[in-house]
């Protein structure tokens, strides 16, 4: 049985802030640490799925740089897709139809969502995002991704706020909370010790309910819709071609023929937006 597993960082084990989980550099005085405990949680998981059956599990880094967990410190046997900048699934990249199920690991909670611990979508700039009118964040983009393969969501451990709202989205899916929102930068934390236990069981649990939980399967055509904090962070994605309407300073929406087109196309605003903001200097 094949398991692919996508991992964020802002929803592990012990994060509160970017200062911790950036990426590595002068201002991420704590990544190292930010690095142990993704490596951590996602370890959890791995043995929970192989405790429910899994053969093969295949593991995406997916925040930031992805380069953050430590190969050296993974389970044996698994492979790892590490690095950015390539392929056209997003942190999905590796995933396809020989999946049993799927879990996502350290996901956080979608951009402006009450309690949810350094809360986004893919890019400060969002300030909300739609796909076919529902409000959703990088856990419905990836579900979707996977479901266009037939691959079902089975676990998802994040803060209480992320976790919530994956229960919202996947019907049926396992969670596994690592610690409470107080703020965008305050949470009540669980022990690395007891966010192991919880992740490993909901992983064991979700590969053995894989048959009960649904794919999330986007209806096709697929409509998108990103509205950005600025209108310079829209104003380069407007150029794209694959881009028909800008509904305001702020909005850009369209339908494409498929979820995946619709996909990437928000993962090339994502990119646009951030030259956006570059270019006001």
């Amino acid at each position: 049985m094949r398991v692919y597993i996508s991992a964020d960082i802002e929803g592990i084990t012990g994060l509160v802030s970017w200062s911790q989980c950036s990426r590595p550099d002068g201002k991420s005085f704590d990544y190292a640490f930010a690095r142990r405990m993704m490596t951590h949680d996602v370890n959890a998981a791995i043995r929970g799925a192989r405790a429910g059956g899994a053969t093969e599990i295949l593991l995406k880094d997916s925040h930031g740089n992805s380069k953050n967990l430590l190969l050296d410190q993974l389970e044996p046997g698994v492979r790892l897709i590490s690095g950015h900048g390539s392929g056209t699934d997003g942190m999905m990249q590796g995933i396809d139809e020989t999946f049993d199920c799927a879990f996502l690991v350290g996901y956080h909670a979608m951009a402006g969502t009450l309690g949810g611990v350094m809360e986004h979508t893919i890019t400060g700039g969002v300030h909300r995002l739609w796909v076919n009118g529902y409000e959703c964040g990088e856990m419905g983009l990836s579900a979707g991704v996977a479901g266009r393969y037939g691959v079902p969501i089975v676990m998802v451990s994040s803060d209480t706020a992320g976790c919530d709202e994956a229960s919202r989205l996947l019907l049926g899916v396992e969670t596994a909370v690592t610690k409470t929102g107080i703020g965008r930068y305050m949470a009540n934390m669980l022990s690395p010790d007891d966010t192991g236990m919880l992740i490993e069981a909901a992983a064991k649990r979700g590969v053995a309910r894989r048959k009960e939980i649904a794919p999330k399967i986007w209806s096709e055509p697929a409509h998108i819709r990103v509205e950005f904090n600025r209108a310079e962070e829209a104003d380069m994605g407007a150029k794209l071609l694959s881009v028909p309407t800008r509904t305001n300073g702020y909005t850009l929406e369209g339908t494409y023929p498929t979820y995946q087109e619709a996909h990437r196309v928000v993962w090339n605003l994502m990119a646009m937006s951030a030259e956006g903001i570059g270019s006001q200097y």
